[in-house]
Protein backbone atom coordinates (compact mmCIF):
# COMPACT_ATOMS: atom_id res chain seq x y z
CA UNK A 1 0.00 0.00 0.00
CA UNK A 2 1.21 3.66 -0.93
CA UNK A 3 1.24 6.09 2.01
CA UNK A 4 -0.36 9.46 1.76
CA UNK A 5 1.60 12.52 3.57
CA UNK A 6 0.40 16.15 4.30
CA UNK A 7 2.81 18.34 3.23
CA UNK A 8 1.85 20.80 6.03
CA UNK A 9 1.77 18.46 8.53
CA UNK A 10 5.50 20.41 9.91
CA UNK A 11 3.37 22.66 11.03
CA UNK A 12 1.55 21.39 13.54
CA UNK A 13 4.16 18.84 14.93
CA UNK A 14 6.60 21.89 15.46
CA UNK A 15 4.16 23.22 18.29
CA UNK A 16 3.30 19.98 20.08
CA UNK A 17 5.58 17.33 21.66
CA UNK A 18 5.94 14.04 19.20
CA UNK A 19 4.27 11.20 20.48
CA UNK A 20 4.46 8.14 18.72
CA UNK A 21 1.99 6.52 16.91
CA UNK A 22 1.07 3.49 18.28
CA UNK A 23 0.72 1.25 15.19
CA UNK A 24 2.08 1.23 11.46
CA UNK A 25 -1.36 2.54 10.07
CA UNK A 26 -1.28 1.04 6.33
CA UNK A 27 -3.47 3.91 4.30
CA UNK A 28 -4.26 4.35 0.60
CA UNK A 29 -7.20 6.28 -1.55
CA UNK A 30 -9.17 3.16 -0.95
CA UNK A 31 -8.66 2.72 2.62
CA UNK A 32 -10.96 4.42 5.25
CA UNK A 33 -8.12 4.81 8.23
CA UNK A 34 -9.51 6.16 11.27
CA UNK A 35 -7.92 6.83 14.86
CA UNK A 36 -10.21 5.91 17.89
CA UNK A 37 -9.64 7.60 21.65
CA UNK A 38 -10.07 4.19 23.01
CA UNK A 39 -10.06 0.68 22.29
CA UNK A 40 -12.69 -1.32 21.09
CA UNK A 41 -14.28 -3.29 24.38
CA UNK A 42 -15.78 -6.67 22.89
CA UNK A 43 -17.63 -7.93 19.80
CA UNK A 44 -19.97 -9.71 22.04
CA UNK A 45 -22.93 -8.75 20.53
CA UNK A 46 -24.39 -8.42 23.60
CA UNK A 47 -21.71 -6.73 24.62
CA UNK A 48 -21.78 -3.48 22.05
CA UNK A 49 -21.00 0.04 23.08
CA UNK A 50 -22.40 2.74 21.58
CA UNK A 51 -19.99 5.73 21.66
CA UNK A 52 -16.42 5.97 20.63
CA UNK A 53 -16.53 2.18 20.73
CA UNK A 54 -19.69 2.07 18.21
CA UNK A 55 -17.54 1.99 14.87
CA UNK A 56 -15.68 -0.88 15.97
CA UNK A 57 -18.85 -3.32 14.98
CA UNK A 58 -20.50 -0.99 12.74
CA UNK A 59 -18.49 -2.45 9.69
CA UNK A 60 -19.78 -6.10 10.19
CA UNK A 61 -22.64 -5.96 12.28
CA UNK A 62 -25.46 -4.52 9.98
CA UNK A 63 -28.60 -2.84 12.21
CA UNK A 64 -32.20 -3.00 11.07
CA UNK A 65 -32.93 0.22 10.72
CA UNK A 66 -30.56 3.56 10.28
CA UNK A 67 -30.28 6.69 11.71
CA UNK A 68 -29.36 9.60 9.24
CA UNK A 69 -26.64 12.28 10.57
CA UNK A 70 -30.23 14.35 10.62
CA UNK A 71 -31.03 11.90 13.13
CA UNK A 72 -34.30 10.74 10.75
CA UNK A 73 -34.41 6.41 11.30
CA UNK A 74 -34.86 4.91 7.92
CA UNK A 75 -35.01 1.09 6.35
CA UNK A 76 -32.26 -0.96 6.84
CA UNK A 77 -32.44 -4.55 6.81
CA UNK A 78 -35.98 -4.16 8.23
CA UNK A 79 -37.94 -2.73 5.50
CA UNK A 80 -41.05 -1.66 6.83
CA UNK A 81 -42.40 -1.17 10.84
CA UNK A 82 -45.02 -0.57 12.40
CA UNK A 83 -47.40 -0.31 15.44
CA UNK A 84 -50.69 -1.69 16.78
CA UNK A 85 -52.89 1.00 18.06
CA UNK A 86 -51.68 0.57 22.04
CA UNK A 87 -48.00 0.67 20.66
CA UNK A 88 -47.70 -2.54 22.38
CA UNK A 89 -46.63 -4.63 19.29
CA UNK A 90 -44.35 -4.05 16.84
CA UNK A 91 -44.16 -5.59 13.40
CA UNK A 92 -41.02 -6.13 11.25
CA UNK A 93 -40.99 -6.61 7.85
CA UNK A 94 -37.54 -7.99 7.02
CA UNK A 95 -34.77 -7.89 3.72
CA UNK A 96 -35.29 -10.76 1.82
CA UNK A 97 -31.70 -12.61 0.94
CA UNK A 98 -29.27 -11.16 3.31
CA UNK A 99 -26.94 -13.86 4.62
CA UNK A 100 -24.50 -13.63 7.03
CA UNK A 101 -20.69 -14.17 6.12
CA UNK A 102 -20.66 -17.96 7.72
CA UNK A 103 -23.92 -18.71 5.38
CA UNK A 104 -26.31 -18.52 7.90
CA UNK A 105 -29.52 -17.16 6.36
CA UNK A 106 -30.90 -13.64 7.65
CA UNK A 107 -34.37 -14.01 8.53
CA UNK A 108 -37.26 -13.48 11.36
CA UNK A 109 -35.55 -16.34 13.77
CA UNK A 110 -32.00 -14.33 13.23
CA UNK A 111 -33.64 -11.35 15.18
CA UNK A 112 -35.64 -13.39 17.77
CA UNK A 113 -32.09 -14.97 18.52
CA UNK A 114 -30.20 -11.54 18.54
CA UNK A 115 -32.72 -9.69 20.83
CA UNK A 116 -33.01 -12.76 23.35
CA UNK A 117 -29.63 -12.55 23.55
CA UNK A 118 -28.91 -9.12 24.50
CA UNK A 119 -31.78 -9.35 26.90
CA UNK A 120 -30.38 -11.87 29.07
CA UNK A 121 -26.33 -10.13 28.60
CA UNK A 122 -24.92 -8.16 31.42
CA UNK A 123 -24.35 -5.67 28.64
CA UNK A 124 -24.87 -1.84 29.09
CA UNK A 125 -26.97 -1.97 26.50
CA UNK A 126 -29.23 -4.81 27.44
CA UNK A 127 -31.78 -2.78 28.10
CA UNK A 128 -32.83 -2.12 25.08
CA UNK A 129 -34.09 -5.36 24.36
CA UNK A 130 -36.00 -6.37 27.91
CA UNK A 131 -39.06 -5.12 27.23
CA UNK A 132 -39.90 -7.20 24.75
CA UNK A 133 -42.23 -10.04 26.13
CA UNK A 134 -42.78 -12.20 23.33
CA UNK A 135 -41.70 -12.97 19.38
CA UNK A 136 -44.64 -14.33 17.01
CA UNK A 137 -42.92 -15.20 14.06
CA UNK A 138 -45.42 -14.90 11.18
CA UNK A 139 -42.88 -15.80 8.20
CA UNK A 140 -39.47 -16.22 7.45
CA UNK A 141 -39.15 -11.95 6.22
CA UNK A 142 -41.95 -10.87 9.05
CA UNK A 143 -41.84 -10.54 13.21
CA UNK A 144 -44.20 -9.35 15.45
CA UNK A 145 -42.27 -8.27 18.75
CA UNK A 146 -44.86 -8.03 21.95
CA UNK A 147 -43.61 -5.59 24.33
CA UNK A 148 -44.56 -5.71 28.18
CA UNK A 149 -45.49 -2.13 27.46
CA UNK A 150 -44.79 0.60 24.82
CA UNK A 151 -41.40 1.40 24.55
CA UNK A 152 -40.90 4.92 22.85
CA UNK A 153 -37.29 4.43 22.07
CA UNK A 154 -37.27 0.93 20.55
CA UNK A 155 -37.37 1.87 16.66
CA UNK A 156 -34.66 4.35 17.77
CA UNK A 157 -32.74 1.91 19.06
CA UNK A 158 -33.15 -0.81 16.18
CA UNK A 159 -30.67 2.05 14.15
CA UNK A 160 -27.49 1.35 16.89
CA UNK A 161 -26.70 -1.91 19.63
CA UNK A 162 -30.31 -3.15 19.39
CA UNK A 163 -30.86 -3.69 16.32
CA UNK A 164 -27.28 -4.79 14.95
CA UNK A 165 -27.58 -8.27 13.82
CA UNK A 166 -24.92 -11.18 14.38
CA UNK A 167 -25.18 -14.54 13.06
CA UNK A 168 -27.52 -16.59 15.60
CA UNK A 169 -24.06 -19.43 14.98
CA UNK A 170 -22.41 -17.39 16.70
CA UNK A 171 -24.14 -15.89 19.73
CA UNK A 172 -22.50 -16.79 23.13
CA UNK A 173 -19.62 -18.95 21.16
CA UNK A 174 -16.52 -19.12 22.27
CA UNK A 175 -14.29 -16.44 20.32
CA UNK A 176 -17.37 -14.33 19.24
CA UNK A 177 -15.82 -11.53 21.42
CA UNK A 178 -13.04 -10.99 19.32
CA UNK A 179 -14.18 -12.59 15.88
CA UNK A 180 -17.36 -10.73 14.86
CA UNK A 181 -19.76 -12.16 12.21
CA UNK A 182 -22.43 -9.91 10.76
CA UNK A 183 -23.80 -9.64 7.24
CA UNK A 184 -22.61 -5.72 7.42
CA UNK A 185 -20.78 -3.98 4.57
CA UNK A 186 -17.20 -5.09 5.77
CA UNK A 187 -15.93 -8.38 6.97
CA UNK A 188 -13.14 -8.46 10.32
CA UNK A 189 -9.81 -9.82 9.11
CA UNK A 190 -8.30 -11.50 12.24
CA UNK A 191 -4.90 -12.35 10.16
CA UNK A 192 -3.64 -8.42 9.87
CA UNK A 193 -6.13 -7.28 12.81
CA UNK A 194 -3.96 -7.25 16.17
CA UNK A 195 -6.35 -6.71 19.42
CA UNK A 196 -5.83 -3.43 21.20
CA UNK A 197 -3.93 -2.20 18.61
CA UNK A 198 -5.58 -2.46 14.79
CA UNK A 199 -8.71 -3.71 13.68
CA UNK A 200 -8.84 -4.35 9.85
CA UNK A 201 -12.19 -4.74 7.93
CA UNK A 202 -12.29 -5.74 4.42
CA UNK A 203 -15.25 -5.17 1.98
CA UNK A 204 -18.45 -7.45 1.92
CA UNK A 205 -18.37 -8.99 -1.53
CA UNK A 206 -22.16 -10.23 -1.01
CA UNK A 207 -23.14 -6.96 0.69
CA UNK A 208 -26.92 -6.03 -0.60
CA UNK A 209 -25.67 -1.90 -0.39
CA UNK A 210 -22.10 -1.62 -1.14
CA UNK A 211 -22.44 1.65 -2.81
CA UNK A 212 -23.42 3.32 0.87
CA UNK A 213 -19.61 2.46 1.58
CA UNK A 214 -17.36 3.79 -0.98
CA UNK A 215 -14.02 2.40 0.84
CA UNK A 216 -12.88 -1.24 0.46
CA UNK A 217 -10.95 -1.33 3.26
CA UNK A 218 -11.37 0.32 7.02
CA UNK A 219 -8.74 0.20 9.57
CA UNK A 220 -9.70 1.96 13.42
CA UNK A 221 -6.40 2.05 15.38
CA UNK A 222 -7.06 2.67 19.07
CA UNK A 223 -4.87 5.69 20.24
CA UNK A 224 -5.13 6.85 23.78
CA UNK A 225 -3.25 9.76 23.36
CA UNK A 226 -4.56 12.89 22.02
CA UNK A 227 -0.91 14.07 20.54
CA UNK A 228 -0.29 10.61 19.06
CA UNK A 229 -3.53 10.95 16.70
CA UNK A 230 -2.96 14.67 16.13
CA UNK A 231 0.72 13.31 14.73
CA UNK A 232 -0.94 10.22 12.51
CA UNK A 233 -3.73 12.48 10.89
CA UNK A 234 -1.00 15.37 10.09
CA UNK A 235 0.92 12.82 8.68
CA UNK A 236 -1.63 10.98 6.48
CA UNK A 237 -1.38 7.68 8.44
CA UNK A 238 -4.92 7.95 9.20
CA UNK A 239 -7.93 10.12 7.51
CA UNK A 240 -9.96 11.29 10.26
CA UNK A 241 -10.16 11.45 14.15
CA UNK A 242 -11.76 12.86 17.19
CA UNK A 243 -9.69 15.87 18.88
CA UNK A 244 -9.76 18.51 21.15
CA UNK A 245 -10.46 22.44 20.77
CA UNK A 246 -7.05 23.21 21.14
CA UNK A 247 -6.06 21.61 17.71
CA UNK A 248 -8.85 23.05 15.66
CA UNK A 249 -7.22 26.62 14.93
CA UNK A 250 -3.71 24.49 14.03
CA UNK A 251 -5.95 21.75 12.03
CA UNK A 252 -7.41 24.35 9.91
CA UNK A 253 -4.22 26.27 9.08
CA UNK A 254 -2.91 23.17 7.82
CA UNK A 255 -5.49 21.91 5.78
CA UNK A 256 -7.51 19.32 7.59
CA UNK A 257 -11.16 19.64 7.35
CA UNK A 258 -12.86 20.37 11.02
CA UNK A 259 -16.71 18.98 12.16
CA UNK A 260 -17.88 20.19 14.99
CA UNK A 261 -21.47 19.11 16.40
CA UNK A 262 -23.21 19.33 20.13
CA UNK A 263 -23.52 15.79 21.16
CA UNK A 264 -21.57 15.08 24.65
CA UNK A 265 -22.44 17.31 28.27
CA UNK A 266 -19.29 17.64 30.30
CA UNK A 267 -19.48 17.06 34.20
CA UNK A 268 -20.16 15.00 37.64
CA UNK A 269 -21.65 12.00 37.79
CA UNK A 270 -23.25 12.25 41.50
CA UNK A 271 -23.93 8.54 41.43
CA UNK A 272 -24.31 7.96 45.11
CA UNK A 273 -27.41 9.71 45.54
CA UNK A 274 -28.44 6.81 48.53
CA UNK A 275 -24.65 7.88 50.17
CA UNK A 276 -23.64 4.42 50.45
CA UNK A 277 -20.12 5.00 49.88
CA UNK A 278 -19.96 8.93 50.59
CA UNK A 279 -22.74 9.42 52.77
CA UNK A 280 -22.61 13.01 52.62
CA UNK A 281 -24.01 12.82 49.09
CA UNK A 282 -27.42 11.15 49.98
CA UNK A 283 -28.30 14.72 51.03
CA UNK A 284 -29.54 16.67 48.17
CA UNK A 285 -27.91 19.58 49.85
CA UNK A 286 -24.81 18.54 49.01
CA UNK A 287 -25.31 17.55 45.82
CA UNK A 288 -26.83 21.50 45.06
CA UNK A 289 -23.76 22.80 46.80
CA UNK A 290 -21.60 20.69 44.32
CA UNK A 291 -23.13 21.94 41.34
CA UNK A 292 -22.99 25.52 42.63
CA UNK A 293 -19.21 25.26 43.39
CA UNK A 294 -18.10 25.09 39.67
CA UNK A 295 -17.08 28.27 37.65
CA UNK A 296 -18.54 26.31 34.64
CA UNK A 297 -18.32 29.51 32.27
CA UNK A 298 -14.17 29.27 32.98
CA UNK A 299 -13.89 25.44 32.41
CA UNK A 300 -15.75 25.92 29.07
CA UNK A 301 -13.14 28.89 28.13
CA UNK A 302 -10.23 27.32 29.56
CA UNK A 303 -11.07 23.79 28.82
CA UNK A 304 -12.77 23.45 25.59
CA UNK A 305 -11.37 26.97 24.23
CA UNK A 306 -15.41 28.44 24.43
CA UNK A 307 -16.41 25.55 22.05
CA UNK A 308 -20.06 24.59 23.64
CA UNK A 309 -22.88 26.18 25.79
CA UNK A 310 -23.09 26.09 29.94
CA UNK A 311 -26.41 23.86 30.93
CA UNK A 312 -27.54 22.42 33.88
CA UNK A 313 -29.54 19.68 32.47
CA UNK A 314 -28.00 16.61 30.30
CA UNK A 315 -30.70 16.54 27.72
CA UNK A 316 -29.72 18.64 24.49
CA UNK A 317 -31.57 21.25 22.63
CA UNK A 318 -32.94 19.03 20.05
CA UNK A 319 -33.97 16.37 22.65
CA UNK A 320 -38.35 16.76 24.06
CA UNK A 321 -37.10 16.79 27.54
CA UNK A 322 -35.11 20.22 27.13
CA UNK A 323 -36.31 22.99 29.17
CA UNK A 324 -34.47 26.11 28.73
CA UNK A 325 -35.46 27.35 32.44
CA UNK A 326 -32.97 24.66 32.87
CA UNK A 327 -29.75 26.00 31.58
CA UNK A 328 -28.82 28.38 34.48
CA UNK A 329 -30.41 26.65 37.10
CA UNK A 330 -26.98 26.23 39.65
CA UNK A 331 -25.53 29.58 39.35
CA UNK A 332 -21.82 29.77 40.46
CA UNK A 333 -21.99 30.46 44.06
CA UNK A 334 -19.45 29.29 46.79
CA UNK A 335 -20.93 30.90 49.62
CA UNK A 336 -24.32 29.69 48.93
CA UNK A 337 -22.70 25.83 48.48
CA UNK A 338 -20.79 26.44 51.51
CA UNK A 339 -23.90 27.38 53.61
CA UNK A 340 -25.89 24.50 51.94
CA UNK A 341 -22.90 22.05 53.56
CA UNK A 342 -23.55 24.06 56.97
CA UNK A 343 -27.19 23.19 56.88
CA UNK A 344 -26.79 19.48 55.93
CA UNK A 345 -24.13 19.05 58.57
CA UNK A 346 -21.01 19.02 56.52
CA UNK A 347 -19.14 22.02 57.74
CA UNK A 348 -16.41 20.50 58.13
CA UNK A 349 -16.22 18.96 54.47
CA UNK A 350 -15.73 15.14 53.47
CA UNK A 351 -13.63 13.32 51.02
CA UNK A 352 -14.54 12.28 47.55
CA UNK A 353 -12.44 9.69 46.08
CA UNK A 354 -13.15 10.03 42.06
CA UNK A 355 -11.43 7.47 39.01
CA UNK A 356 -9.06 8.89 37.45
CA UNK A 357 -9.48 8.63 33.79
CA UNK A 358 -7.36 10.11 31.29
CA UNK A 359 -8.98 11.85 28.53
CA UNK A 360 -10.62 13.97 31.55
CA UNK A 361 -7.60 14.80 33.28
CA UNK A 362 -7.43 18.43 32.18
CA UNK A 363 -10.65 18.91 34.71
CA UNK A 364 -8.93 17.23 37.77
CA UNK A 365 -6.88 20.18 38.94
CA UNK A 366 -9.97 22.47 38.59
CA UNK A 367 -11.93 20.26 40.18
CA UNK A 368 -9.86 19.83 43.22
CA UNK A 369 -9.33 23.58 43.51
CA UNK A 370 -13.09 24.28 43.02
CA UNK A 371 -14.63 21.28 45.79
CA UNK A 372 -11.56 22.71 48.47
CA UNK A 373 -12.52 25.94 48.13
CA UNK A 374 -16.22 25.35 49.22
CA UNK A 375 -14.59 22.34 52.14
CA UNK A 376 -14.59 19.41 50.16
CA UNK A 377 -11.67 16.69 49.33
CA UNK A 378 -11.34 15.50 46.09
CA UNK A 379 -8.87 12.75 45.40
CA UNK A 380 -7.89 10.67 42.65
CA UNK A 381 -6.87 7.45 42.30
CA UNK A 382 -5.43 6.20 38.81
CA UNK A 383 -6.95 3.18 37.29
CA UNK A 384 -5.05 0.21 34.95
CA UNK A 385 -5.27 0.78 31.03
CA UNK A 386 -8.91 0.35 29.62
CA UNK A 387 -10.45 -0.37 32.29
CA UNK A 388 -12.11 2.86 33.17
CA UNK A 389 -15.97 1.90 31.84
CA UNK A 390 -16.45 -1.73 33.67
CA UNK A 391 -15.02 -0.28 37.01
CA UNK A 392 -17.00 2.85 37.16
CA UNK A 393 -19.84 1.20 36.10
CA UNK A 394 -19.58 -1.71 38.99
CA UNK A 395 -20.27 0.90 41.54
CA UNK A 396 -16.98 1.38 43.35
CA UNK A 397 -17.19 5.12 42.99
CA UNK A 398 -19.67 7.80 44.93
CA UNK A 399 -18.71 9.87 41.24
CA UNK A 400 -16.42 10.24 38.19
CA UNK A 401 -16.11 12.76 35.61
CA UNK A 402 -17.43 11.79 32.35
CA UNK A 403 -18.71 13.26 29.06
CA UNK A 404 -21.88 11.88 27.69
CA UNK A 405 -24.09 12.00 24.21
CA UNK A 406 -27.40 12.19 24.33
CA UNK A 407 -30.28 9.94 22.03
CA UNK A 408 -34.02 10.31 22.15
CA UNK A 409 -34.93 11.25 25.43
CA UNK A 410 -36.29 8.18 26.36
CA UNK A 411 -33.04 6.18 25.40
CA UNK A 412 -31.40 8.70 27.68
CA UNK A 413 -33.50 8.04 30.57
CA UNK A 414 -32.88 3.95 30.19
CA UNK A 415 -28.97 4.73 30.27
CA UNK A 416 -29.04 6.74 33.33
CA UNK A 417 -31.59 7.20 35.37
CA UNK A 418 -34.16 4.08 35.81
CA UNK A 419 -33.05 2.06 38.67
CA UNK A 420 -31.22 -0.40 36.14
CA UNK A 421 -29.84 1.41 34.06
CA UNK A 422 -26.65 1.01 32.54
CA UNK A 423 -25.07 4.08 33.81
CA UNK A 424 -26.61 3.92 37.43
CA UNK A 425 -23.64 2.42 38.96
CA UNK A 426 -25.74 2.19 42.07
CA UNK A 427 -28.82 1.38 41.21
CA UNK A 428 -30.35 4.37 42.71
CA UNK A 429 -34.09 4.56 43.03
CA UNK A 430 -36.56 7.00 43.22
CA UNK A 431 -40.37 6.07 43.96
CA UNK A 432 -41.60 9.50 42.74
CA UNK A 433 -39.16 9.77 39.81
CA UNK A 434 -40.04 5.65 38.59
CA UNK A 435 -43.48 6.85 38.76
CA UNK A 436 -43.00 9.86 36.88
CA UNK A 437 -41.01 7.62 34.02
CA UNK A 438 -43.87 5.06 34.06
CA UNK A 439 -46.76 7.82 33.63
CA UNK A 440 -44.47 9.02 30.72
CA UNK A 441 -44.26 5.48 29.17
CA UNK A 442 -47.97 5.13 28.47
CA UNK A 443 -48.73 8.88 26.71
CA UNK A 444 -47.65 10.28 23.44
CA UNK A 445 -47.72 13.68 21.68
CA UNK A 446 -47.02 16.80 23.50
CA UNK A 447 -48.17 14.63 26.89
CA UNK A 448 -45.72 12.69 26.39
CA UNK A 449 -42.87 15.62 25.89
CA UNK A 450 -44.69 17.50 28.77
CA UNK A 451 -43.99 14.29 31.12
CA UNK A 452 -40.35 14.74 29.95
CA UNK A 453 -39.54 17.69 30.46
CA UNK A 454 -41.06 17.63 34.72
CA UNK A 455 -38.95 14.52 34.72
CA UNK A 456 -35.78 16.18 33.38
CA UNK A 457 -36.92 19.26 36.40
CA UNK A 458 -36.82 16.78 38.88
CA UNK A 459 -33.67 15.45 38.17
CA UNK A 460 -31.82 19.13 38.38
CA UNK A 461 -33.55 20.22 41.22
CA UNK A 462 -32.18 16.89 42.97
CA UNK A 463 -29.26 17.42 41.50
CA UNK A 464 -28.37 14.04 40.28
CA UNK A 465 -25.52 15.11 37.99
CA UNK A 466 -23.62 18.28 37.43
CA UNK A 467 -23.30 19.18 34.59
CA UNK A 468 -21.00 21.85 33.46
CA UNK A 469 -21.90 22.34 29.99
CA UNK A 470 -22.68 20.92 26.47
CA UNK A 471 -19.50 20.10 24.56
CA UNK A 472 -18.83 20.88 20.98
CA UNK A 473 -17.68 17.11 20.03
CA UNK A 474 -14.50 18.07 17.41
CA UNK A 475 -14.03 15.92 14.63
CA UNK A 476 -10.85 16.12 11.98
CA UNK A 477 -10.90 14.42 8.37
CA UNK A 478 -8.23 14.79 5.67
CA UNK A 479 -8.79 16.98 2.62
CA UNK A 480 -9.20 13.94 1.05
CA UNK A 481 -12.19 12.37 3.24
CA UNK A 482 -15.63 13.62 3.91
CA UNK A 483 -17.62 13.01 7.15
CA UNK A 484 -21.14 14.19 8.51
CA UNK A 485 -21.45 14.05 12.47
CA UNK A 486 -24.19 12.42 14.20
CA UNK A 487 -26.59 14.08 16.32
CA UNK A 488 -26.16 11.35 18.87
CA UNK A 489 -23.20 9.98 18.66
CA UNK A 490 -19.58 11.77 19.36
CA UNK A 491 -17.72 10.04 16.47
CA UNK A 492 -19.35 9.62 12.91
CA UNK A 493 -21.15 6.42 11.90
CA UNK A 494 -19.12 4.24 9.85
CA UNK A 495 -21.23 5.08 7.08
CA UNK A 496 -21.05 8.50 7.36
CA UNK A 497 -17.52 9.01 5.60
CA UNK A 498 -17.53 9.61 1.96
CA UNK A 499 -14.38 10.45 -0.61
CA UNK A 500 -14.02 13.86 -1.25
CA UNK A 501 -12.54 13.56 -4.64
Amino acid sequence: MRFRFITAAAALLSTVVFAPVYAEVRNDADTLALAARIDNNSFDRAELMLGNQLQYWQPVFDTLLVETPEGEIVPNLATEWSYNDDNTVLTLKLRDGVKFTDGTPFNAEAVKANLEYLAAGNGQNAYMARGISSFEIVSDNEIKLHLKAPDPALVNNFAVAAGAMASPASLGKAGSDVVPVGSGAYIYDTEDSVEGSQYVYHRNPDYWNAEAYPFDTVTITPMTDTVARMNAITAGQVDGTVADTRAVAQAKAIGLQVHTKDVNWAGIILADRAGKIVPALGDVRVRQAINMAFDKASILKFVDQGFGHLSDQIFPKSSQAYDPDLDSYYPYDPEKARSLLKEAGYEDGFEIIFPEIKPFAAFYPIITQQLADIGITATFESLPPGSSIPVIRSGKYAAYVFTFGAHDAWTDIQQHITPDAGWNALKYSDDKLNEMIKTAQFLSGEDYAAELRKINRYIVENAFFAPWYRQDTIYLTNAETNAEMQTTNTVPFIRNYSKAN
